[in-house]
């Protein structure tokens, strides 16, 4: 960080298309690939690109954004990627590694085709997982885990679901 800010440099971007999902690495970060291949998952931070503009970034209430939720919520009690940084997180499935051409082949994320990626991190259980989790009883009945959540019915949770 210095006097002007902080300044992000993307490392690649979520390569979406009839074909799958990957994360396209950019060359010079290929190297920081050696080992991910040993790990079944990955946390995905990325830029949500589309929402990044003066007026997304000044969105701090969300109208109901979930029909069980109270009428409002802050935004940081959100996974929305309106945010004043638009900074998401995504975990994810690791299918395969290719260091040489700077793929990680995924089975899905939720960012759209030319995503930038941030940064990428190994998922750990000893330090990415919580045991004795507290949350909003509006809440309570979402899945435990992400390997539950792909037979949930997602679009029932959200007031403007399509």
């Amino acid at each position: 960080m210095n006097e002007n800010g902080i300044t992000l440099t993307p490392i690649g971007q979520v390569k979406a298309g009839t074909d799958g999902f990957a994360l396209k690495i950019d060359p010079e970060y290929c190297d920081a690939l050696l080992g991910l291949n040993e790990f079944s998952h990955v946390m995905v931070l990325w830029w949500s690109h589309y929402l990044d503009s003066p007026e997304h970034r000044s969105v701090l209430i969300a109208e109901q954004p979930y029909k069980n939720a109270p009428e409002k919520l802050g935004i940081f009690a959100t996974r929305s990627p309106l945010r004043p940084n638009p900074i998401c997180v995504s975990i994810t499935n690791v299918l395969n590694v290719d260091t040489e051409n700077g793929l990680i082949i995924i089975p899905w994320i939720d960012a759209e085709n030319e995503t930038p990626i941030l940064d990428i991190k190994p998922y750990h259980p000893s330090s990415d997982r919580v045991r004795d989790v507290k949350m909003p009883a509006w809440c309570q009945h979402w899945p435990g885990s992400l390997e539950e959540s792909g037979d949930f019915d997602w679009a029932a949770e959200f007031v403007n679901a399509q």
